[in-house]
């Protein structure tokens, strides 16, 4: 008599997979949040459904609809994934001074400010590889897409340890000699809609008054340089302005608009000594730079 075949085996990477295409609805989404291609989730997709022996997903033309077992299995695989993410914190927690350590920051004070002021520090942290990701939106440190974030708010997300670490100024800046030219012909640059209610974006419209915005952005590179190019006026963080040659302060008016920079952890990485060693090292660049981050004061 022949041996009765083995089932399949489950894999914790088809789950995974599972969980983020159940999440985002499409191939194209959850490959972008997973950082693969989209052949690869359909078919670890497609393995996890062999393996069960049940259809998880209805293939249809504008994204992949979760069938009503896939619906039902959905909330246990986000239990697994948070077990999962609870596994590599931990983990983190009893590692060494060796290792990678991610960190999250705004992109341009990453690459402006932040990643010369560690590279100049290098002698500080010999044996860790340091990730840094630029990005506008706020990480999910729970989730493990970063062990430390920098922001410019307080984050209000439960389960956090944060602490401020410095202070980030702002100032009105444009081309050298724009502001010779009559204030009623000045034209401004501001960002775009989902930053429109920043602390500087507000006193910069309210400075503009009925004065028209001729360009806008979300990335304060871009804002930076058509002030080189003399499109208009902005306000900018002093630690990306004031050094440069190609602008200059516009003063008065003076803009008293001052942001906290966070720190933030979650818990269980805080028993990390690299992150712990990295995280100190951020706080301490950033807490000795008051000069080049409050320039006006």
């Amino acid at each position: 008599m022949s041996p009765t075949p083995e089932p399949n085996r489950l894999q914790w990477d088809d789950v995974r997979h599972f969980l983020a295409l159940a999440r985002q609805g499409s191939l194209s989404g959850a490959a972008r949040t997973l950082g693969v291609e989209h052949t690869t989730v359909a078919r670890r997709v497609e393995a996890l459904e062999h393996a069960l022996g049940i259809r998880l997903f209805d293939r249809l033309p504008r994204g992949w609809s979760l069938t009503a077992e896939g619906e039902t299995l959905m909330a246990q695989a986000g239990r697994m994934d948070d077990e999962a993410q609870a596994f590599s914190r931990t983990a983190l927690g009893v590692s060494s001074l060796q290792g990678t350590v991610r960190l999250s920051a705004p992109p341009v004070f990453a690459g402006h400010f932040l990643v010369p002021a560690l590279a100049a520090r290098r002698d500080r942290w010999p044996n860790i590889d340091l990730e840094v990701i630029g990005e506008a939106r706020d990480a999910n440190l729970a989730r493990g897409e970063a062990d430390l974030a920098i922001r410019l708010s307080r984050p209000t997300a439960p389960g956090l340890a944060t602490r401020p670490i410095g202070r980030m100024g702002y100032g009105l800046y444009g081309a050298r000699g724009y502001a010779q030219r009559p204030a009623h012909e000045w034209t401004f640059l501001g960002y775009d809609d989902p930053l429109v209610q920043v602390p500087q974006q507000r006193w910069l419209r309210d400075i503009a008054g009925t004065r028209r915005f001729v360009f806008r952005s979300n990335d304060l590179a871009a804002l930076l340089g058509a002030a080189r190019h003399g499109l208009g006026v902005t306000v900018l963080p002093h630690f990306l302005a004031a050094d440069d040659p190609s602008v200059a302060p516009i003063d008065p008016p003076g803009c008293d608009i001052v942001r906290d920079i966070w720190l933030v952890m979650h818990p269980d990485v805080k028993r990390s000594p690299r992150v712990r060693l990295i995280a100190d090292l951020v706080a301490d660049v950033i807490g000795g730079a008051s000069a080049v981050l409050l320039a006006s004061e």
